[in-house]
Formats: C-alpha cells, structure tokens, sequence
C-alpha cells in the first residue's frame, strides 16, 4: 500500500506544488503525494514555467487546494511535511497529526526582480526541494527517516 504524503504550505502555489510533483515523478509505486495550503492562492507562473523547462513536469493545469478539505474528507497521512520558510512565514499544521517534517524553502511568490531574475531565484528553490524530497525517498524507503534525520530538517 503507497504511503500517503501531503505537503503543505500558505498557499499551495509553488513549494508544495514542486514537491508533490517531484514525489509523484520519483517516488514511484510506494508514496501517493498530495499538497495542499492553509489559504489556498494562484498557481505560480514561474514556478509552471521552471518545472516544465527544467524538469519536463506539467502542473498548468493544477489546481491549489485546501488543506481542510483533506481534514473534513477524513483523509489520512502517513507523512505531513512543511515546505514554508520558518524564518519569515508561520507554517500550518494539520490537525491530528502527532509529527510532521518541516523542511524549509524561501517562497518564491516574494521573489522580486525581472523576469529573468525571478526565474532563476525559482530555479534555486526548485532544485533545492528536489534534492530534499529525493533524500526524503530515499530514507523512507529504507526505513531510515528516524535514524537517519537530516539536521536541516526539523521535528513539529
């Protein structure tokens, strides 16, 4: 049975949009992912644009959701991991939940520049959740999460 993972952020607009679509492209048979936000907002532009010229990832046609819509659905996590900027942003937390893995990205909705400049400030972002959601397969799968643990990654 895949493990259910929901990421979560404000907005569902850009981190948590990357890291379900990095999930669902690399995590094969064994995790079902999910993102969803507190406020749900528009789907950023860049971040569609970088995940399909980088990565070959189309989420244009993706849609932001809710996270209480998963809580009034019933719907169970193994994993709930947090994709907010803990230095400048409150994360949610989803009710009911004992732990959840924080992992922390700069919002690239607050990124500020010209097109260009903002498309590489999201790239940066992007490859930085790859990574972190790639080591996140990889521990879950061996079973070494606990064990384990990434030091820049935290508890809540």
């Amino acid at each position: 049975m895949a493990r259910k993972v929901l990421f979560l952020c404000i907005h569902n607009s850009a981190r948590s949009q990357m890291a379900e679509a990095f999930l669902q492209k690399f995590g094969g048979d064994e995790f079902q992912a999910f993102s969803a936000g507190i406020e749900p907002g528009k789907l950023n532009p860049y971040v569609v644009k970088v995940l399909q010229e980088d990565e070959g990832i189309d989420i244009s046609k993706n849609e932001t959701k809710s996270a209480f819509d998963f809580v009034k659905q019933g719907v169970l996590f193994q994993h709930i991991v947090t994709v907010c900027d803990e230095s400048s942003q409150r994360c949610p937390i989803f009710p009911g939940v004992r732990e959840r893995i924080i992992m922390s990205f700069e919002d690239p909705s607050g990124f500020i520049g010209n097109d260009e400049e903002i498309l590489e400030k999201t790239r940066k972002v992007k490859d930085k959740i790859k990574e972190e959601v790639l080591r996140f397969i990889e521990l879950v799968k061996h079973e070494q999460l606990k064990t384990n643990f990434p030091k820049n990654w935290n508890l809540g």
